[in-house]
Parts: C-alpha cells; structure tokens; sequence
C-alpha cells in the first residue's frame, strides 16, 4: 500500500502543479499559438489529461465513457495509432472547448483516476500511471516554457510572475576537467523510472577530453557578438549560416537592445541583462559556433554523462554534439506507448542536464532530451569541451 499511497500523492502533486502555472494566466493567455512549436497552455492541460484518460480509464475501467469524443480528437498529439487528431499547427484555432470546460475535464479525469488508484493495483495500472505523471512534468517544462513565448512576444513584453528565477549567478571563470580515455558505461542503470531511450546500458570508448566545470555566460557570449560572430561564416555550419541568414538572427532569443543597452526578457518581465547568468534560448546552431569562436567544441551525450558526476547541472538544458539515435538493442514499447520516443530518433540533436523549468525530480545524468537544431524556445544553454591528445 505504501507504493500506491506514493504514487496516488505523486499523481495528485503533478495534477495540482500544472494547474498552479497557469494561475498567473488571463483567460486570453490559454489560446495562443504564435508558432507551430509552441502549444496553447489550455491545449497542455487538456493533453495531459487526455493522455490519463486513453491509455488508463478507458483500459481499466469497464465501460468507462469518455468525457467527450471530441476532445478525444483535439487533445491527441502524435498518437497516430490511436486516432484521428487536429493538427499541431491548427491549436491555437481552438477557442472551443472553452478554458472552464478543459477544467472540468481534468476533474472528472483526475477524480476517476484516483478512484481507480484506491481500488485496483495491478503492476501494470502502476506502471502507467507513472508514466502519465512523468508525461505531464514534461508538459510542465513546454508549459512554462510556451507560456513565456507566448507573453516574451506580446509587444507590451508583460511579466508572468516573480516566483521563478530563471537566470542563476555564475561567480567564477571556467576550468577544464580532464577525462581520462577509457572504455566507460552508458545508459539507465537500476529500478527507478527512466525513459526507454536511456534503456540499454552498453560500452563506449572516448579519448581523453576535457570539459568545462561550469556553462557559457551571457558575457562570454556578448564578446562573441561583439567580434562579429554571427557575421563570420566560417564559425558556422552551411544550414546554420542559413538559418542566420534567412531569419536574420542576430541574438540569443529574447534579448532586446534598449538605448543601446542589452536587455532580456524573463519570466519577471524585461530586465537589464545579467552578464553573470547562463546564457540561454540558444540553438545548436548558435551553440556550435561558439565553440567554433572559442576554438573548442560541444561534448558528445556520452562525455556529458561520464564527467557530470564532476560539475553542476541542471540550470539549462545543454546542448551535446551527438544526434538522437537508439542505443544498442534499443526496442519500443508494445502499442501506441511505443510513439513515445522511438519515432523521433531522426536529425535532432541530444541535450542533457534539465533547466529551470524542469520539474524537480524528472532529470537524471541519463535522461536524455532531444530538439532540431534550430530550436531555442526551450531554456537551452552551452558547455564546452575539448579533446585531449593521449
């Protein structure tokens, strides 16, 4: 009973998160959709309680009714073996359902499954639910994430809330931490949750590397704009230079010049830039030129787990230099479960560590998240490294 008691107060926590983000929202703020990546918070919430409803209720309770068929068909994402499904880019078209009949979903979804938690324990019930909870505390970082793109680019620039701090003091210069070369283990190792992509512990060899203790600040990367870094086609990979040059990019993401002085949009509204935070909303791209500036590189997925035991993660998603494929031996998961991860591993790149909108205890050193190149909207920063001759 003990695991259920944790996984029924795991269950009703994340549930009771998710709405609490979106209380500092107005009621217009839950429909917007400014581009394809970014989903209405009203369509997060709905999902998240969707995704509870069609692989539990339907499957554990007999004759269990949906709570409408139609949203059935606009909260579904990418389930294309499930059903039908409104596409991504036609969410913010969505002005029905309405915010307060979303609401009412999550409480019939969320008071059935409890229910249903307090009679039936069966280990596969177990295993499902846990998967849910995980599913919306990663729908909480696109939440939290979506909801600041979404004010960042309303030209009045408003503030969410001044209960987040988003941008972390880095106080000290960085060092090189050498790795030795090696033959090392990679992959999730024990019983606690994991993903199945991080499945499959298995060997890889690395040569001697070294790896910065700490990320790359928003003043190492305003020298880099400075010395005319997003000018000088040589730091550049050719799709990176033009992505540059087709959206005229000329910046990280949410930085604004105010009197000729740098300015950034935070969650608590537009701030003088801090030259001693991480910088973030960075893409590969921007990430790999850097280096390039800076005469050294990005880590691979493989280095960044082997050394992270060595320095502090988890204030920004990092970028890596390793593309998103499946480890050794790799196998879905059984059914529609199995659209979760597999059916992504094509021309994105691996990050590695969390962020400030990572919900606590959903990253690990193995957790692996993946985004295409061009991608900033998520708080993505960089960390350097090196290869060392032998």
């Amino acid at each position: 009973m003990v695991i259920i008691d944790n996984l029924l107060d795991s269950f009703i926590q994340t549930r009771s998160h998710s709405e609490e983000l979106c209380a500092s929202l107005q009621t217009e703020d839950y429909v917007v959709q400014p581009i394809v990546d970014v989903s209405p918070p009203k369509w997060h919430l709905g999902h998240t309680t969707w995704f509870f409803e069609e692989f539990i209720l339907v499957k554990f309770i007999d004759g269990y009714k949906r709570f409408s068929n139609d949203f059935a068909f606009v909260f579904n994402s990418y389930y294309e073996s499930i059903g039908k499904r409104v596409v991504r880019t036609d969410r913010g078209n969505l002005s029905r359902p309405t915010v307060s009949e979303v609401y009412e979903y999550r409480d019939h979804v969320t008071t059935k499954l409890i229910r249903l938690l307090e009679e039936q324990h069966e280990e596969e019930l177990c295993k499902l639910v846990e998967i849910g909870i995980h599913h919306e505390k990663q729908h909480q970082e696109l939440l939290l994430t979506d909801i600041k793109y979404i004010l960042g680019h309303n030209p009045l620039l408003p503030k969410y809330n001044d209960t987040i701090t988003e941008n972390p003091i880095i106080n000290k210069e960085y060092k090189l931490i050498t790795i030795d070369e090696g033959v090392y283990e990679i992959g999730h190792k024990g019983f606690d949750f994991c993903y199945d992509n991080e499945l499959g512990v298995h060997k890889v060899y690395l040569q001697k590397y070294a790896i910065a203790d700490t990320l790359v600040t928003n003043r190492e990367y305003l020298e880099f704009i400075e010395d005319g870094g997003y000018q000088n086609s040589l730091l550049w990979h050719a799709e990176g230079w033009d992505w540059v040059q087709t959206h005229k990019i000329t910046q990280p993401m949410y930085w604004h010049q105010v009197d000729h002085v740098f300015h950034q949009y935070t969650l608590r509204g537009l701030q003088p830039l801090d030259l001693k935070a991480p910088v973030t909303h960075i893409s590969y791209y921007e990430a790999f030129a850097f280096a390039e500036w800076k005469g050294l590189r990005l880590p691979t997925e493989f280095e960044w787990e082997i050394a992270q035991s060595q320095f502090e993660w988890g204030d920004r998603w990092e970028w890596t230099e390793s593309a998103y494929l499946p480890y050794p031996g790799y196998t879905k998961e059984p059914g529609a479960l199995g659209e979760y991860n597999g059916k992504f591993m094509v021309n994105q790149k691996v990050l590695r560590g969390g962020s400030i909108a990572t919900p606590t205890a959903h990253t690990r050193p193995t957790y692996r998240n993946f985004f295409h190149p061009q991608l900033r909207w998520q708080f993505n920063g960089i960390r350097l490294a090196k290869t060392l001759t032998i």
